[in-house]
């Protein structure tokens, strides 16, 4: 547990700020039958990706990625494509289908979406700043 009041406050806004996110990710990926794993893999292949892209976006290993990607393509919502620089490559692309589900998660998530819209440029990067800070070794 935190020894201070103010750092106690700092790691609540932290959790109520991922419980936001997550909150508003599921309620806006259940319509579609997706999960919000999906339906963050899905907005990440708005343009064509390679899928090791994908599992960054994600933080997760590329072989679990492939599991995600299957139920998008079997679903119609997005399909892989060779990579025209090297075939060896997948790039993982929404379809138009696709393309309007992503259209309306945005639309349904505008926190997650837009979650430093309050802040200023300034205060961006004092907050991207500190956070780096946090994580220096």
């Amino acid at each position: 547990m935190p020894s201070d009041e103010l750092t106690a406050q700092v790691v609540a806004l932290f959790a109520a700020i991922n419980r936001r996110y997550a909150q508003e990710s599921e309620a806006a990926a259940t319509p579609h039958d997706l999960t919000p794993l999906q339906a963050k893999a899905l907005i990440a292949a708005e343009h064509p990706v390679a899928m090791r892209r994908i599992a960054d976006h994600l933080h997760a290993e590329p072989s679990n990625v492939t599991a995600v990607v299957d139920r998008l393509e079997t679903r119609g919502l997005a399909e892989r494509r060779p990579s025209p620089g090297d075939r060896r490559v997948k790039l993982v692309a929404a379809t138009e289908a696709g393309l309007s589900v992503i259209a309306d998660l945005r639309a349904r998530m505008p926190f997650a979406s837009h979650p430093l819209e309050p802040l200023t440029g300034e205060q961006r990067e004092a907050l991207r700043d500190l956070l780096q800070l946090m994580l220096a070794d």
